[in-house]
């Protein structure tokens, strides 16, 4: 597994503004209903690669393809892949806040997602015997270099899985809503 980029002077990872931080938390206190519709729009780009954008950001779209061995051209993760990548950082940035809430330094911080996915019957098509689609289970490994005990990172780790938006996403039953698109409005 290729390793993390490191920063360019060799120290360890910036933290975030704790004073920002107190002004997110204090929101959410203020309004603990306030709920954020975020989206994604995913176009496909030919053979089995797509791109995908995200809010109003400039063009940096998130390029995703199949391996070679799934008739990808292995440019870039794929969508399961994508998803572990989306739940490693999701639980770095929880980590990452929750250690600045509380006074903990942290000097490094690398998270290892691992997951087995059956794919006999990749997209529907293969052995179509009933089997579990998707990952039956998800490993993640944190590795974590901080002023605390071990005892104190554990409950850090507990604390951001059980407040980690993704990490409840995945163990949480979800509603899914897939269904095609009402045509556009004919020109007048």
């Amino acid at each position: 597994m290729a390793r993390p980029p490191t920063r360019s002077d060799g120290g360890s990872p910036t933290p975030s503004d704790r004073h920002r931080l107190e002004a997110v938390i204090s929101d959410g206190k203020a309004d603990p209903t306030a709920v954020r519709t975020l989206r994604c729009r995913t176009v496909a780009q030919g053979r089995l690669s797509q791109m995908n954008y995200v809010r109003n950001l400039p063009p940096q779209p998130v390029m995703e393809d199949e391996p070679e061995g799934l008739l990808g051209e292995s440019t870039a993760p794929n969508a399961s892949e994508a998803l572990l990548a989306a739940l490693g950082s999701c639980l770095s940035i929880g980590i990452h806040a929750n250690a600045l809430a509380q006074g903990i330094p942290i000097r490094s911080l690398e998270l290892s997602v691992e997951a087995d996915i059956n794919m006999t019957s990749v997209w529907g098509s293969g052995d179509l015997h009933p089997k579990t689609i998707g990952f039956e289970s998800i490993r993640v490994s944190v590795a974590m270099d901080a002023d605390a005990s071990r005892k104190a990172l554990a409950a850090l780790i507990k604390h951001t899985v059980m407040w980690s938006p993704v990490a409840n996403t995945l163990h949480n039953p979800v509603h899914l809503d897939v269904a095609l698109a009402k045509p556009a409005a004919a020109a007048a």
